[in-house]
């Protein structure tokens, strides 16, 4: 069915049923100067250098911000100063509290019949080896699939190595069927009997560093130490692996749990002029991992959303309603800071107009989602005529919105997908190659013009986009 169609089935309906008047008040709308206003917000934005100079000024001043780590409390600093310094109307931090993990050393090396150093990064959440390492036998699987599949005793005993390649796709589509080796590995390599797990690491890139990210365990599993190869390293043990010999690894990590710890999510507003209470939310999360700058995962995110919001800001007439940025605390390891965040506001989900978030990197974006009520795709289809210039397309009406707003989504909100081209993203994703020098001014400026449409448009409409969906909506 066509989105002409399907408005025009929209008005049938209404007409048939006698309710003329619903149809002026039920279908949302916006204005001919809203929208003259919108299209100057977004050619403002793409003459603006103001995105750049805040991931500019995180990734500088404060760096690398792992939850629960001095870069983290330096972070939400920075945050609450950058925000009151670009005029944000209200600016305030609402508290996370989540358990904390340390990395410690952590190195690993061929033993046998090879010699050879490799290189590893710990799994957030791994537990360590014994101080002196861990040495033992590998065994190969292709995938989480095929250890899963293997005999009860399949890797008893031994270091269990998962050799799976994540694809590369412009929508990142490669990450969730790679991803699984990384979240389950280790408990299932234990339940096979494995002293010890090596993963491929989930990237994208040949570049000898590993990419880290969040492991889970299963409980009531032994809990056994987990780290990612580089891709040479992985291939290099896939090759000494052909030979048919047995190859002995000696991994060490020092990682161990810490204390209980307490950030914020971060929240500046630009208030609205006629119904403050009701507000759209964009941004990204302000954490990071610790081997990198967080440039582009999530600074960008952080940045595109605040100079969006800023640049609203500076109109002589606020909008209708409220723009909330909101940094969120610790999405890296789990989605913290977007679970504290929907629960202290589930009672007031009628406030939220729609959301989007920046979490994908800085390169361009090239196709805008919604998920909408159907009365509202005209006012989205304005949206994404604004958007045409900037190389943005029209996708569907089954957005996600993004990682840190699925506790809200779930809840039934309306939310948008600004989707960047992800093809280069995870060369860098939680490696220490994720830093400043990866991010184009220029994309980051169209992301920031795309964002300051959608959310001026959102704040300034006349109606809503809906709220109650369902997961199948």
């Amino acid at each position: 069915m066509t989105l002409k169609s399907l408005l025009l089935g929209v008005v049938s309906v209404i007409a048939l049923s006698g309710n003329y008047s619903a149809l002026a008040d039920d279908v949302p709308s916006i204005s001919e100067d809203a929208l003259k206003v919108a299209a100057e917000l977004r050619d403002e934005a793409l003459k603006s250098s103001k995105g750049y100079d805040i991931v500019e000024s995180l990734t500088t001043e404060v760096g690398p911000r792992m939850a629960g780590t001095p870069g983290d409390a330096a972070a939400v600093k920075w945050g609450v100063a950058k925000l009151e310094e670009l005029g944000f109307d209200k600016v305030w931090t609402e508290p996370v509290t989540f358990p904390t993990w340390k990395r410690g050393i952590e190195t690993a090396e061929v033993v046998a019949p090879y010699p050879q150093p490799l290189v590893i990064t710990a799994l957030g959440f791994s537990v360590g080896t014994p101080e002196d390492g861990l040495t033992a036998e590998l065994v190969e699987f292709d995938d989480l699939a095929a250890l899963e599949a293997s005999e009860e005793d399949s890797a008893k005993g031994k270091i269990v190595f998962i050799k799976n390649r994540m694809k590369r796709a412009k929508d990142g589509s490669g990450y969730g069927p790679a991803v699984s080796a990384r979240t389950r590995g280790a408990s299932e390599a234990a339940k096979k009997g494995a002293v010890g797990i090596l993963i491929r690491s989930i990237g994208t890139d040949s570049d000898r560093m590993a990419h880290t990210g969040v492991m889970n365990y299963e409980e009531g599993i032994k809990k056994i130490p987990a780290a990612a190869l580089s891709a040479p390293d992985a291939d290099l043990l896939e090759n000494m692996l052909r030979r048919g010999k047995p190859v002995i690894v000696k991994m060490t990590i020092g990682a161990k749990q810490g204390k209980e710890y307490t950030s914020h999510n971060v929240i500046g507003e630009i208030t609205g002029s006629e119904k403050p209470e009701e507000y759209v939310i964009i941004g990204g999360h302000l954490d990071s991992w610790d081997l990198g700058t967080g440039a582009i995962d999530d600074g960008a995110g952080i940045a595109i959303t605040t100079a969006a919001a800023e640049l609203i800001g500076r109109l002589p007439e606020r909008p209708k309603r409220s723009i909330r940025v909101i940094m969120f605390a610790n999405e890296e390891q789990g989605l913290l800071g977007g679970k504290a965040y929907a629960k202290a506001h589930k009672d007031k989900l009628d406030n939220i107009i729609t959301a989007a978030e920046s979490d994908f990197g800085a390169d361009r974006i090239w196709r805008i989602d919604s998920k909408v009520k159907k009365e509202a795709l005209p006012v989205v289809m304005e949206i994404a005529n604004l958007l045409k210039p900037l190389g943005i397309e029209y996708g569907n009406n089954k957005a996600g919105g993004g990682p840190d707003l699925i506790p809200l989504r779930q809840l039934g909100i309306s939310v948008f997908s600004l989707r960047q081209d992800g093809m280069d993203y995870f060369d860098y994703h939680h490696t220490p190659n994720d830093t400043l020098d990866k991010i184009d001014p220029e994309a980051l400026d169209q992301n920031t013009a795309a964002y300051v449409v959608l959310a001026y448009i959102a704040a300034q409409m006349e109606g809503d986009f809906g709220g109650g969906f369902t997961k199948e909506q």
